[in-house]
């Protein structure tokens, strides 16, 4: 008799989400530039890297789709960090500074998408140009993020040291101890997430990147990995 199981079980409810999908394509739209990288290297024009270039391009543009519906949730994150506020000011402070720069970026990429496949008419050089900016806006965003774990860090290490100096019983202790251990691994992912992201950002922000294709690979990869292993934990 077939028993469920639940890691199956697990895998299903990972793929039937939006965040699921779009990590798993994250993961085969990036390592795909690797391989093609190292075909290329043993042969100039492989079957094989052309193939899978063939797959990788439709599979960057449905992640794009994927994010359609970006505002809905951006514009509810909105409401819930107003009526919710930061613990500090600077906090409160990078947390409108980036929800200002995702106001700009969905919809200019939404019109980018758009533009590409000429549901809205427009010139590939004005495309472009939203293109790029929807990435600087991208790039904006990740930096201000930057800001926001080293504020999250510092906050952290307020917290241990109190800790620290706590009177409590030990059972008590232990369990805040292993939750502050959790925040900060969870920093750390998110650290290693958008140092990934960062360079992806600069080099699709310019009009001329000398930033090689297999870097590309290599940072989407790195991004891509960390964000399935968040995304898996949460389902």
């Amino acid at each position: 008799m077939i028993k469920p199981n639940p890691t199956l079980d697990k895998l299903c409810r990972f793929l039937n989400s939006v965040r699921g999908t779009d990590k798993v394509l994250m993961l085969v739209q990036y390592s795909a530039k690797i391989v093609v990288w190292g075909m290329k290297r043993r042969d100039p024009t492989p079957a094989g890297a052309i193939r899978l270039l063939n797959l990788a391009g439709p599979v960057s543009d449905f992640r794009i789709l994927l994010r359609y519906y970006g505002l809905i949730p951006l514009l509810q994150w909105i409401a819930i960090s107003e009526s919710s506020p930061a613990p500090t000011p600077r906090l409160q402070f990078l947390t409108r500074a980036q929800n200002a720069v995702n106001l700009c970026y969905y919809p200019l990429e939404h019109a980018y998408w758009l533009g590409l496949h000429s549901v809205i008419p427009m010139s590939d050089k004005t495309r472009d140009r939203i293109g790029i900016w929807s990435c600087r806006f991208w790039a904006a965003y990740v930096v201000l993020y930057f800001a926001q774990l080293f504020e999250e860090n510092r906050l952290i290490n307020k917290r241990e040291r109190a800790l620290g100096k706590k009177v409590a019983d030990e059972g008590v202790l232990v369990a805040e101890r292993r939750a502050l251990a959790e925040e900060r691994k969870g920093l750390l992912i998110n650290g290693i997430i958008n140092t990934a992201y960062f360079p992806l950002t600069v080099h699709w922000s310019l009009e001329n990147s000398s930033f090689p294709d297999v870097g590309v690979g290599i940072c989407g990869t790195i991004a891509a990995v960390a964000q399935l292993y968040t995304a898996w934990k949460s389902t």
